[in-house]
């Protein structure tokens, strides 16, 4: 770190505050504000930063994660004080699980009232240490610099995740000393040349390898080091959902789709048939290794952090450093493309004619409510190359992992680790503000939309380009399914329905509705035609979706 202003001496910290948020290139702030924290609120109007205000702080901290990840700087929550704090938890934990840098701040009282039962008083620091990489509180006006730096480079070094800075009253109102910190992030080598041959040697060993990548392999240079691995080496990969677009359509014919929740896809039989599995950039949280370790494959972790070992997930290799160099020394180790064996062979090619069923026959599922995979295929004409979709959670997100594919990585987002309800709006607004000439989708349940829908009238204000469909059944589904399984009957489930169009245009947005099978493409081809805020509302008959945990075959459902 080093100075970069010639200034010491600051009206009041939160001018300190915003000037540092500035020198770290903060574009925008999400936020609620309130006594605690309102000057610096107050400061931002004098920035270059934009200040969104937010209908809830746990969507300001989606929003933010959403900036972190598509651009790798983290992305600013503001907040005020106590329930205005612990409102951002949900956000926060969602940003450290999936990898996406975050910075939050947060109001306090002011120190001399810490020990006090005051108004919004609370141990936020405590509260956000578990769910964080940095958790802090400025104690003195010369300090905010320092913090501030730190939470950002904890924030984005390594694997990314999220960082807490608690900011006193009495800190931001009253004039403070110190000076802007410019950092830059240190750069990680390559894990050791030894080790790379190692793992180079267990390869040309392999009879059934397996590419296994997880979340920090969709990260753009990674991903583009790994597509040089495979474009030369051929072999068979599966990845969770948060790699989701790393596998471009040249290596596709390899590709035994996302693996995730059930242990019941083609990616899950080559890891079964696995003798030697390497990891790329996977992180237990995603897919827990009991899920898919078969106890008997040689296993190669390759990652900016050290594997985090459990019985069922033990490397013998590990290729600890910047994962694009390491991947692309390993490529200059492999000389030819490798044979498969015919087990590896029959499950690719059963995935691929299930992937080309889809695409010629999916339209043939004509019944109303809408069948998933109807929903999926028409899906998959709107989300081309130039749209990025957005993803919640619930029984959708698992027919949309498994069947709707892309070509670019970061372009879906998805929620794998804390598989967090209501993301998918708020991650769209912050998608729409890093690039707001490229069209975002949204998707929810209407469970999930209506956690996060006041952002609506956010998205209109903003006036952002996203369209947001929501899957209609009134019901908590995926919770629905599991407990039919378990139990063999549901509950606290069931809720009332909505009408979705109505609501949408309440907020000053355009609402569609599906009125049959007939209308369900030309719909959303007219909702994506619209240039600002959209909704469609989808009637989704989910009576299927027992097979999402068994074996489905589309050869019997077509």
């Amino acid at each position: 770190m080093k100075n970069s202003d010639s200034r010491n001496t600051w009206n009041c910290g939160a001018d300190l505050v915003v000037a540092q948020l500035e020198e770290q290139g903060v574009k925008h702030v999400f936020g609620i504000p309130g006594a605690k924290i309102d000057r610096v609120f107050d400061s931002l109007v004098d920035s270059s930063i934009i200040t969104i205000p937010v209908r809830h702080e746990a969507n300001a901290a989606f929003m933010a994660g959403a900036v972190g990840r598509l651009t790798g700087k983290a992305g600013v929550a503001l907040v005020t004080s106590g329930p205005g704090c612990s409102n951002l938890i949900t956000g926060v934990a969602t940003a450290t699980s999936e990898g996406d840098p975050l910075v939050a701040i947060g109001g306090a009282v002011k120190r001399a009232d810490h020990a006090k039962q005051v108004h919004q008083t609370m141990d936020t620091v405590s509260m956000f240490r578990p769910v964080t990489k940095f958790a802090a509180e400025v104690t003195s006006s010369s300090a905010l610099s320092e913090v501030l730096a730190n939470g950002f480079r904890a924030a984005e070094f390594g694997r990314p995740g999220a960082s807490f800075i608690s900011l006193p009253m009495d800190i931001i109102n009253d004039p403070a000393q110190g000076r802007l910190l410019s950092s830059q992030l240190p750069t990680l080598g390559s894990a050791p040349h030894d080790a790379i041959r190692q793992v180079a040697d267990c390869l040309k060993k392999a009879k059934n390898p397996v590419l296994l990548l997880g979340l920090m392999a969709s990260q753009p240079r990674n991903a583009a080091a790994i597509r040089r691995l495979l474009n030369k080496s051929d072999l068979p990969v599966t990845s969770t959902y948060q790699a989701a677009g790393v596998i471009d359509q040249a290596h596709f014919h390899r590709f035994a789709g996302r693996v995730g929740l059930f242990n019941n896809q083609a990616g899950d039989r080559l890891l079964r048939n696995a003798d030697l599995v390497i990891t790329v950039g996977y992180s237990p949280v995603e897919y827990e290794p009991a899920q898919w370790s078969n106890g008997q494959a040689e296993l190669v972790h390759i990652d900016v952090v050290p594997a985090e070992t459990d019985s069922d997930y033990t490397p013998d290799v590990e290729l600890v450093g910047d994962i694009a160099d390491t991947v692309d020394l390993l490529t200059e180790q492999v000389h030819q493309h490798f044979e498969l064996s015919p087990a590896a062979l029959t499950i690719l090619d059963d995935r691929r004619k299930q992937r080309e069923l889809l695409a010629q026959k999916g339209h043939s599922l004509n019944q109303f409510a809408i069948h998933p995979l109807r929903l999926v295929r028409a899906m998959q004409d709107i989300v081309n190359s130039d749209v990025t979709l957005c993803v919640d959670m619930g029984s959708f997100h698992i027919w949309i992992a498994r069947y709707l594919y892309s070509f670019r990585a970061r372009q879906v987002l998805i929620s794998n680790g804390q598989q967090t309800m209501g993301v998918a709006l708020p991650w769209a607004i912050g998608a729409a503000l890093v690039d707001p000439g490229r069209k975002v989708v949204s998707v929810s349940g209407d469970g999930g939309f209506m956690q996060s829908s006041m952002e609506l009238e956010t998205a209109v204000r903003l006036g952002v380009n996203l369209l947001h469909i929501i899957w209609v059944d009134d019901c908590y589904n995926m919770v629905a399914i599991q407990e039919q399984k378990k139990y063999q009957r549901t509950s606290g489930v069931q809720f009332g329905p909505i009408d979705f169009k109505a609501y949408a245009e309440s907020f000053g947005a355009k609402g569609f509705a599906v009125t049959s099978s007939d209308t369900l493409e030309s719909t959303l081809r007219a909702a994506m035609d619209v240039p600002g805020p959209a909704v469609v509302a989808v009637p989704v008959d989910y009576s299927d979706n027992a097979l999402l945990m068994g074996q489905l075959n589309m050869g019997e459902m077509f």
